[in-house]
């Protein structure tokens, strides 16, 4: 009977759950300015979040050390600065050079990349991998003029979007000082709101998502930045056109987990293919080696085990977040994962790990 009196109980919740929802989708005009004003402060708060957990254990470091925190955040501003205007003066200006021969020199390109081929074609290497009633090179160059508009047009929403960075540009450094100022007390708060015997149980649950959330951020940064290194200099070593733009894509690219490093490989091989076929191996060869050193020898000794998570999972993960928010769910799909299997795993070893193991 009380079983029963569980069960109807639970039934009741979730029938009053999907009634609010059903009647909040009636009135959704209402949560419309509250929707627009999430979009607008989502890519700053994504980005303070971003340099918090980064920044954060510097700031602890420097408070550490007898010095004022909020000195230590603006010491720390200034340093950025300081890299930032290194970044502008020293590596901007090739870089930009890259992106402009790049957009010039894309009908030479194509018609480059047309040529090989049709060269691979004459050589009886498609026969030998593709039916003989298809046409690989007509399908081919129809993916790559598909691939082609689908990258003109990102890049025109891109600068759509730089139309709106003033509001990054003088939100984010704003809402980044008071996180690393005040960052500490809002898990203190949220705690206070617990029962006083869950108080202990809900500050250790905050310390390990926060810690999980510090350990995939930096970890990824350092990785990424190891990775880029690696690339650079093995294109170099081949000789491949746009490295700098190339490899500082492939860094970009690889903060989305798995599926990131394969999209950063397509652009590097046509490139690497364009000049010659010998070059796109050697390229292919080159990511394949700096992917096997960052993930056998640099990723283990960053992350260790603690963010071990199964590549079927970060695929079924980085599905989900696209479908469900674009590249901005790609990017918060993998901490959102984390932040629920510890709270869900922490709900059942307070609650149910008893039970269910004595039932």
């Amino acid at each position: 009977m009380l079983k029963m009196n569980k069960f109807f109980k639970l039934c009741l919740a979730m029938i009053l759950v999907l009634t609010i929802i059903y009647l909040g989708s009636l009135v959704d005009f209402i949560f419309r300015p509250v929707l627009s004003f999430f979009s607008i402060i989502l890519v700053p708060l994504m980005l303070s979040g971003f340099f918090y957990y980064l920044l954060r254990p510097l700031v602890d470091l420097l408070e550490k050390r007898k010095l004022n925190r909020s000195l230590a955040i603006l010491l720390l501003y200034v340093v950025f600065a300081g890299i930032l205007t290194g970044f502008i003066l020293g590596v901007w200006p090739s870089l930009r050079d890259q992106i402009v021969a790049l957009v010039q020199n894309a009908p030479a390109l194509f018609a480059k990349l047309g040529e090989q081929l049709q060269e691979l074609e004459n050589n009886g290497f498609f026969q030998d991998i593709f039916p003989e009633n298809a046409n690989p090179l007509t399908q081919l160059t129809d993916y790559l003029n598909q691939g082609f508009t689908f990258l003109t047009n990102y890049i025109m929403n891109l600068f759509s979007f730089v139309s709106n960075f003033a509001i990054v540009l003088f939100t984010f450094p704003i809402l980044l000082y008071y996180m690393l100022k005040e960052g500490g007390k809002f898990g203190k708060m949220v705690v206070s709101f617990l029962p006083d015997r869950f108080k202990g149980e809900g500050a250790s649950v905050l310390d390990e998502i926060n810690n999980a959330l510090k350990g995939f951020i930096v970890g990824r940064v350092l990785v990424n930045l190891a990775l880029g290194v690696l690339m650079y200099i093995g294109f170099l070593i081949i000789g491949l056109p746009y490295a700098l733009l190339l490899t500082v894509v492939a860094v970009i690219a690889n903060f989305i987990p798995f599926i990131g490093a394969i999209l950063s490989s397509i652009p590097i091989v046509i490139i690497g293919f364009i000049q010659s076929p010998g070059t796109a191996i050697w390229s292919l060869v080159v990511i394949l080696a700096a992917q096997q050193i960052q993930d056998n020898l640099i990723g283990p000794y960053i992350f260790g085990k603690q963010l071990a998570i199964h590549p079927i999972t970060i695929i079924i993960l980085v599905l989900v977040g696209q479908d469900l928010g674009g590249i901005i769910g790609i990017l918060l799909i993998v901490p959102i994962y984390m932040i629920i299997k510890i709270i869900v795993t922490r709900v059942y070893q307070l609650f149910f790990k008893e039970k269910w193991q004595k039932a």
